[in-house]
């Protein structure tokens, strides 16, 4: 079986030291390992990614993987479910890719209910591009773009995702790799569109570890129902504009629904081909 020491490339880690990037790295790869001990076949995984610190994960773990453009994760992955519904597909995005220029085809995979699993390492900065603010950075944020403070509020992920549509809603913090692990490995396991949005401090731009160690806590299915869509809305809104200062994580939302490619493929797989030379099954359809 595969270890989480053989996940790894040969690609350099660029990450800056301290970035909470590591432990969600680290914890796809247990994850991975755990799912594959379970019967999976990691041969039948596909990670994408954006553009953004975040993005650099699919170099770092040995698996198939696709980088698509900025905001662009969930075109590619919906690409590759549907091209072979066997595959296991992964997004990575950030705050800034998902929830800015990206929030029209994460609305859309939700809505459709597409069985893959979106995973936002949420920084609530751009980190890459040195600092600016993004659609989950607090008021008053001060950074290059707003040097007097931005006048926005933030979104709220966990609302919008149960609102859009999809069928598994949680939040991890990368302080907390255990209880991260179990979400993953839920998210992976569900069927339908998974959604998990990651408190991920950028330790350069933006150090929230404070902020999230004091207000953070878990919570689990003997505390909530995440049957409710109604509870899951009032617990979604535990933290944000006008709400307290308690940071829930944990599952919000899961329901069973039949999946977009269900619906669509009706069973047919679309392509199979098998090793070697694919040019004779390009001239046959070109």
């Amino acid at each position: 079986m595969t270890t989480t020491k053989e996940l790894k490339t040969y690609a350099q880690n660029t990450w800056c030291p301290g970035c909470g990037n590591f432990a969600i790295l680290t914890t796809i790869k247990k994850v991975l390992v755990n799912l594959e001990n379970q019967g999976l076949d990691l041969n039948k995984v596909a990670l994408v990614s954006g553009i953004g610190c975040h993005a650099k994960i699919v170099d770092y773990v040995n698996v198939n993987s696709f980088y698509s453009i900025h905001g662009r994760v969930p075109p590619p992955m919906t690409g590759i479910k549907l091209a072979n519904p066997d595959l296991v597909v992964i997004g990575h995005s950030g705050d800034g890719d998902a929830y800015g220029e990206g929030i029209e085809h994460l609305i859309f995979s939700a809505k459709r209910n597409i069985d893959m699993t979106f995973i936002v390492h949420n920084n609530r900065v751009y980190g890459l591009t040195t600092g600016q603010f993004t659609p989950t950075s607090p008021p008053g944020f001060k950074g290059r773009s707003t040097p007097k403070g931005s006048p926005e509020e933030p979104l709220n992920p966990i609302e919008l995702m149960i609102s859009a549509g999809a069928t598994f809603v949680a939040r991890g913090y990368s302080a907390k790799p255990k209880h991260l692990m179990t979400l993953f490995e839920a998210a992976i396991n569900h069927k339908g569109f998974s959604f998990v949005d990651v408190l991920q401090p950028c330790f350069t731009f933006f150090d929230t570890y404070d902020f999230y160690n004091e207000r953070v806590y878990e919570f689990t299915q003997q505390d909530h129902d995440a049957s409710d869509r109604v509870t899951a809305f009032e617990k979604a809104r535990e933290w944000g504009y006008g709400a307290g200062e308690r940071i829930p994580i944990g599952i919000f939302y899961q329901a069973k629904k039949p999946t977009y490619e269900e619906k669509l493929l009706g069973g047919r797989i679309p392509v199979q081909l098998t090793p070697g030379d694919i040019r004779p099954v390009l001239e046959k359809h070109i």
